[in-house]
């Protein structure tokens, strides 16, 4: 989807207008628009930390990618896998986490929350599928819990999509692949009631490389207006998605060590899911202030069986997740600047909230897809409201102070309708301080330290839990906030256009690990854990028509106070780089390189993952009004795996459990063709 050449203009002002620094308006610059790349925007001086940056368009159109969710490898030491069918939350990994499908990294769609509290498969729950990857105009990230306007699931990082306002060209835009691959895209822009009107669609279609066809039907619509009303900046967004795949999720690997199954095979013939996302969104910006207020509606309905038969002999151990809501959310943003003294000073403040009513989140035993048996069948409603703040003190020309803080209010009733021993209601809150220095050395060098306090919310099931619903036997409840704090040591190497570098030592401390598990419907204890490491990252304009990146974190992540202290799927090196060639005749050629280490499977470590690189090309020509290309992923055809687990699973015919390891192998060799007509 990406063998195209696509190099567009990204205006500076836009780039500093996003969320993710928005720290805001006075970060915004009035210069005209130019062909650029997003990586080699100047932040020195105006980003917080060494570990925050940009990535526009141009980055992101050249890089050949299997799946939307991997628009977060841009950001740099980030991995997203997949274990399950193309409609599913992708897996993420960033600085020693196993994220997970989003429990410590919290993603923003045009100012929306994306990550879903008190969900059916996973806290945090973070699904891309609804992304369209060519309207995405950039994207920012931070890393840690060191930036106030950014709350719940953020520790690890964060990161904001923006979508163009107006488009340069309309276009229409098909690609054709092995394993049964449709792609459609189609996108324009033109005037309307005094603004800008984007329309955009998408239509997927995949069998995938299995033994069991996928069968993904994907759909993505979405419109945004931009203008001006009551003499206010105005967007209105609204988008629609629906996705129905069949999946192959880990298989063991004994399974197939003795032929039972093929290394593509699987176990279960009936797993995979159907999801749906609707959301509308309109925002007004006056400058100084600006104001936000959403609507989402989202439906999934999950099929796994990851244990066989090893609970149930008979009808087998798979299981539904379901998870229906409706999201209701707000925000406000002030900056000011005023003097204190002679020093200059930035004011910004905020106000987010957000209540989801879920009509209906639980966990069902099924055969074939139909349901056997309640494990957990619950109504939820939450409330989030957060206050956050920050203070920019320039104590010289070149020595910046920020303080900042946050406090969220986290309220919940739970009703379980299955097991009404397990309702209940409640509240919490947590304060969370945050501090950085910027020190501008010299031109082009900038050293940075910083300290935060972050946390993430618990399913607040896990709050009122007392019955295991599962055992029948007592459990305790988890808190419903969980404290993280960190600190970082940064630098930032900025030489004009043409070559920016980032340093980045951190450490963060997670109060516990404890979580409320979707696919057992109770809690599961974990001890406080302890991260440190260092990443970097370089980008590089050798030419006008060669560019160069690359990128690399090395962690070390532990389970505190324990004798058996590894995390599963804790990584601990990653790295990924490539390079691009943009000739003035239309040829454009990319090649990447993305490496995730091994890890520990289990706390004693006597288990481990093996590391897995992929190698990704694109080649595209640019004939003026059409575009031909050309993606081939994964080139060398990599047997690695995209996950691998160890735990106890039960094949049908075997008399009693078995320990082993599973795994989901990377997709081979894919060939994907594809043609752009632009009007």
């Amino acid at each position: 989807m990406f063998g195209f050449k696509a190099i567009v203009g990204i205006s500076i002002s836009a780039a500093f207008a996003i969320p993710a620094f928005a720290h805001t308006e006075d970060k915004k610059e009035n210069i005209e628009q130019v062909v650029v790349w997003g990586r080699a925007f100047s932040l020195a001086g105006k980003a917080f930390t060494a570990s925050e940056g940009i990535v526009g368009y141009s980055d992101l159109s050249k890089r050949p990618i299997l799946r939307a969710g991997e628009l977060v490898e841009v950001i740099p030491g980030m991995i997203a896998t997949q274990h399950s069918g193309t409609g599913k939350a992708n897996q993420y990994f960033l600085r020693g986490f196993n994220l997970d499908h989003g429990t410590d990294f919290a993603a923003r769609f045009e100012g929306m929350p994306v990550n879903m509290p008190t969900h059916g498969h996973g806290q945090g729950y973070l699904d891309l599928n609804f992304i369209i990857p060519e309207i995405v105009e950039y994207v920012s990230y931070e890393k840690g819990p060191y930036h106030a306007d950014v709350g719940d699931f953020s520790s690890a990082g964060s990161a904001a999509f923006k979508t163009y306002d107006r488009l340069g060209q309309g276009f229409v835009h098909a690609s054709i692949g092995n394993q049964g691959y449709y792609r459609l895209v189609a996108a324009d822009s033109m005037n309307a009631a005094g603004g800008t009107l984007l329309l955009a669609g998408e239509a997927h279609f995949y069998g995938g490389p299995w033994e069991l066809d996928e069968n993904l039907e994907k759909f993505n619509a979405l419109m945004k207006y931009t203008g001006e009303v009551g003499g206010a900046d105005t967007q209105f967004i609204a988008t629609a998605y629906r996705a129905l795949w069949d999946s192959t999720d880990q298989v063991p690997l004994r399974a197939v060590d003795g032929g039972l199954i093929p290394r593509k095979g699987f176990i279960d013939p009936d797993l995979g899911g159907q999801t749906t996302r609707l959301s509308l969104s309109g925002r007004m910006d006056w400058g100084r202030l600006e104001a936000q207020v959403y609507g989402i509606y989202y439906r999934l309905n999950l099929f796994s069986n990851f244990t066989y038969f090893l609970e149930d002999p008979v009808n087998g151990d798979q299981f539904e997740q379901a998870d229906e809501r409706a999201i209701l959310g707000g925000s406000l943003s002030w900056v000011n600047d005023v003097t204190l003294g002679a020093m200059p000073v930035t004011i910004r403040a905020g106000l987010d909230l957000r209540y989801d009513d879920i009509m209906s989140v639980g966990l069902f035993h099924t055969a074939g897809r139909e349901r056997i048996g309640t494990v957990r069948d619950d109504k939820v409603q939450e409330l989030m409201v957060s206050l956050h703040g920050e203070a920019e003190l320039h104590l010289s020309d070149r020595l910046r102070a920020i303080f900042g803080a946050r406090v969220d209010w986290l309220s919940w009733d739970v009703a379980a309708r299955s097991l009404p021993v397990n309702s209940g209601d409640g509240d919490d809150a947590i304060l969370s301080p945050k501090g950085t220095l910027a020190w501008r050395v010299a031109d082009g060098l900038e050293l940075y330290a910083s300290y935060g306090r972050g946390f993430h919310s618990n399913d607040v099931r896990g709050a009122t839990i007392s019955i295991d619903p599962k055992t029948g036997e007592p459990v305790g409840a988890v808190p419903a906030l969980v404290r993280s704090d960190g600190a970082e040591l940064g630098l930032r190497v900025e030489a004009n256009d043409r070559l920016s570098v980032t340093v980045a030592g951190f450490w963060l401390d997670l109060q516990s690990e404890l979580v409320f598990v979707g696919d057992a419907g109770a809690t599961e204890p974990n001890e406080a854990t302890r991260r440190y490491g260092i990443e970097a990252s370089a980008f590089w304009k050798a030419t006008d028509w060669l560019v160069f990146d690359l990128s690399g974190a090395m962690t070390r992540a532990r389970f505190r106070n324990v004798d058996d202290d590894r995390i599963p799927n804790s990584v601990g090196f990653v790295l990924g780089g490539g390079a691009v060639v943009t000739l003035p005749e239309g040829f454009t050629a990319s090649l990447r390189v993305r490496h995730l280490g091994n890890a520990p499977l289990i706390e004693g470590n006597s288990m481990r993952s093996r590391s897995t690189t992929l190698v990704n090309a694109g080649l595209s020509y640019d004939f003026g009004e059409f575009e031909v290309g050309l993606e081939l992923l994964n080139i060398l055809n990599s047997r690695d795996n995209d996950i691998t687990y160890f735990y106890e699973s039960r094949l049908r015919g075997e008399t009693a459990g078995v320990e082993d390891v599973h795994f989901h192998p990377v997709e081979p060799l894919t060939i994907r063709g594809s043609v752009r007509v632009k009007f």
